[in-house]
């Protein structure tokens, strides 16, 4: 497997990944033939066409045949007004490739990139049991509120290198996120 940035070429396939990823979740719009398409599916697309869009921290994973069987994204969000953290996701795999270590993967090169970029912090909405292994924990205890209607139990964050204190206040996504 390669991690590697998003091409052009890849738009579709990525869409595709958060689509199956995502596909039991139920929520989603409809896409014109009666189906629900994920709302990460279309998440990503409206991403992209984002200011907060940062083009280094959207990647994919490639298996041996050159098909992409994992993303993730993190785009520029705001603690207290200002530019000092990333939001982190979606981050999709397609099923059969789940419980591979494929989206362990994606996770350690996104906060590789992130840290090496000089990112302060990095927070995503996800489950408590699972993302502490990769060093987040309430984004609360670092003084990050939530965006509303997100509950402080799912609302996670990782502190960097580049984290600094004053870095306090109530984080806001990239728009797009405003419309899930």
């Amino acid at each position: 497997m390669l991690i590697r940035r998003e091409t052009p070429a890849d738009v579709d396939a990525i869409r595709a990944v958060h689509a199956a990823a995502f596909a039991k979740t139920g929520d989603g719009n409809s896409d014109g033939d009666g189906s629900r398409v994920p709302v990460e599916a279309t998440l990503v697309d409206a991403l992209r066409a984002d200011e907060g869009w940062l083009p280094a921290y959207s990647l994919v994973a490639v298996d041996s045949d050159g098909q992409v069987v994992g993303h993730v994204v993190a785009t520029r969000g705001l603690v207290g007004g200002e530019p000092v953290a990333l939001g982190l996701g979606p981050l999709g795999v397609l099923p059969d490739r789940q419980r591979r270590g494929v989206g362990s993967a994606l996770m350690h090169a996104v906060l590789g990139a992130a840290d090496a970029r000089d990112e302060p912090l990095v927070v995503l909405l996800g489950h408590p049991d699972y993302y502490p292994r990769f060093g987040f924990g309430p984004a609360v205890d670092l003084g990050v509120t939530p965006p509303q209607p997100w509950g402080p139990q799912y609302f996670m964050a990782r502190r960097m290198a580049a984290w600094r204190d004053s870095i306090r206040g109530e984080f806001r996504y990239a728009r797009p996120f405003d419309d899930l």
